[in-house]
């Protein structure tokens, strides 16, 4: 039965390039689990999009000299070719500066805020000594008050997993330019989280299939449950929707009250641009509807916990009470699906510390498979992981190129030169049937473990039938075969079995290497589009909802989008039987080995560290 699976994934952020850490948390995992869940049959919808608010851009637009819209829409459109360039097969990616998310932005809030859980108090507010600019949480980093770890940020301590204030921190300082903060009291309207605790309490305690890490996490945080503010003293984000603050523009919501309505938004502006106003229901008002977000394990508060808690809240579904929204009441994540770090020499990717490998620069030189594939078996599934240009080499040439594309080339080489077409088979051995089945196996193991976000797992399965079937060639000897006009029918038996294990790994590899898997689909003799790339939209932003106050997004303003048509793609998730009689043509290189020497220095753009 077809199911209906919405896809969420985290929304980076416009204030430069995204490098290979950002990627291996939000962009590839996702995007394998999406292309399965459509092989599979079913209705996905995939999005996300820039996010363009809050001081981090303020800051990059001060130091590059343009305005911050100016800034925006450098990076957003940097950051949409590198997506599209990996090919993650967004059904929209969008951004945060449109009309259409500012007026979605502001119906949640005007929902929370009717039903009693958005409550004004009076704060403390950090601000820049130097500018006058408030700092947000995550600019702010000291002592953690309670654990006493270093390096602890203004909304939470990595080490003890509590949730912070700016001003619990001792000796805090401005990740910026390392200044003490000033602390002053200003108005602002909190989310009422402990009016929420018991629904959060009670859906958190009912995930029972989330990765361990993030549901212990998600659990932890309900220790010390508070209120958390939603508005800042900033003069860049959407407005404030209640009268007497919508059109104070030194007051925005919270970047990450906003972020986050962002999968909400962007399924409705899908919705509309594709000519179906009221599409994005399927996948937000239908409880049967599966959903899943990815990201990494920095953001996962944001999701198992205030992301929850305003969708809670706009349902009236906490101590206050309250009536559901005009949106309706709208599904809570299935599952958070989140990613630990990808380290280089043991280090956070940092953009501003330099230890960084840009998507663009990658792409370039080694195209997107191999970067899809090491993440896929080497990456941060469930640990920090180290990258390493002698891992990625090794990675590359000894499984990618020695393995699958060998496999790929030789079986069909073999046949192209022996039939120069699928041969017919004869009666299969032992070993054919054993070969045949375990690749017939594999399709039910690893699309079990797919259903439940272990790619590491599944690939591992994948490439295990890759090294049989390679193992079976060698046991065989098809070239020996050749060499004997009596052993005819029992080469074109081994040739057409391997040939069809060929078939079911591609099948398989597909989410993983889509680029590479529509190459192999045509190596085989098939025709049509296999497995369907995103493509870059230009579009206007227009919208029918219309947002409040000031500041609001220019109308005319032209942006590119991420779109793609996947739904008439050949590929499926199942044994498609190789037809004796297919042309077969010879085969080019699949995948080009790497320099070993590239191990040891690394490109010119990001050298190994001695």
């Amino acid at each position: 039965m077809t199911k209906n699976v919405l896809v969420s994934v985290a929304w980076p952020y416009a204030n430069g390039p995204r490098h290979i850490g950002h990627v291996a948390g939000f962009g590839v995992p996702s995007d394998v689990f999406a292309r399965f869940q459509r092989m599979r049959g079913n209705n996905v919808l995939m999005v996300s999009g820039t996010d363009e608010h809050g001081t981090p851009l303020l800051v990059q637009a001060d130091k590059e000299g343009v305005s911050v819209q100016e800034l925006a829409d450098k990076y957003n459109r940097q950051i949409v070719e590198d997506l599209t360039g990996l090919g993650l097969s967004y059904d929209l990616f969008t951004r945060t500066t449109t009309s259409n998310h500012y007026a979605v932005v502001q119906e949640l809030f005007r929902g929370l805020h009717d039903n009693g859980y958005m409550i004004k108090e009076t704060t403390l507010g950090a601000i820049s000594p130097s500018t006058g600019r408030t700092l947000p949480d995550r600019y702010i980093e000291g002592t953690c008050p309670i654990c006493h770890a270093d390096g602890a940020r203004g909304d939470q301590c990595d080490n003890c997993g509590n949730q912070l204030d700016p001003a619990d921190l001792i000796n805090p300082v401005s990740k910026i330019n390392g200044e003490t903060p000033e602390f002053v009291e200003t108005e602002h309207f909190l989310l009422d989280l402990p009016a929420l605790a018991d629904s959060l309490t009670a859906w958190l305690k009912g995930r029972e299939d989330w990765r361990p890490n993030v549901l212990k996490f998600s659990l932890n945080l309900l220790d010390d449950i508070r209120p958390r503010a939603m508005t800042r003293d900033i003069d860049w984000g959407i407005p404030i929707p209640v009268e007497g603050w919508q059109d104070n523009n030194a007051k925005k919501l919270y970047v990450w009250f906003d972020a986050v309505v962002g999968y909400l938004s962007a399924s409705i502006e899908w919705a509309w641009r594709t000519g179906d106003p009221e599409a994005w229901r399927t996948f937000w008002n239908d409880p049967e509807t599966s959903s899943y977000y990815f990201m990494g394990k920095d953001n996962i508060t944001f999701h198992s916990q205030i992301w929850p808690a305003e969708l809670l809240g706009y349902a009236g579904k906490g101590s206050r009470g309250g009536e559901v929204g005009d949106l309706g009441e709208l599904n809570l994540p299935t599952e958070v699906v989140s990613s630990e770090f990808l380290t280089m020499s043991g280090s956070k990717f940092s953009s501003s510390k330099g230890v960084v490998i840009y998507v663009k620069d990658f792409l370039a030189d080694f195209g997107p498979d191999p970067l899809r594939y090491f993440i896929a078996v080497a990456g941060p599934e469930n640990n920090d992981t180290d990258f390493t240009w002698d891992e990625f080499v090794r990675r590359v040439n000894n499984e990618l190129a020695n393995g699958w594309g060998n496999l790929v080339n030789r079986t069909v080489s073999m046949a192209h030169k022996n039939f120069g077409e699928v041969p017919v088979p004869s009666a299969l051995t032992d070993s054919d049937q054993r070969i045949l089945d375990l690749a017939a196996s594999t399709f039910d193991s690893a699309g079990a473990d797919l259903e439940l976000s272990k790619f590491k797992n599944a690939i591992t399965q994948i490439m295990h039938v890759v090294g049989e079937a390679n193992a079976y060639i060698a046991e065989q000897e098809p070239w020996k075969l050749a060499k004997d006009e009596t052993q005819r029918e029992r080469l074109a038996t081994v040739l057409w079995t391997a040939l069809q294990v060929v078939s079911d790994c591609n099948t398989m590899l597909t989410p993983y290497l889509p680029h590479t898997a529509q190459k192999v689909h045509e190596t085989l003799g098939r025709e049509g589009i296999w497995a369907a790339s995103p493509q870059i939209v230009e579009v206007t932003n227009e919208s029918p909802r219309q947002p409040v106050g000031v500041g609001l997004p220019d109308p005319a303003h032209t942006y590119p989008v991420i779109m793609g048509d996947y739904q008439t793609q050949a590929a499926k998730w199942e044994r498609i039987d190789m037809v004796p009689g297919t042309v077969l043509s010879k085969p080019a290189p699949l995948v080009t080995k790497l320099d070993p020497e590239l191990g040891e220095t690394g490109p010119e753009w990001a050298p190994v560290q001695s």
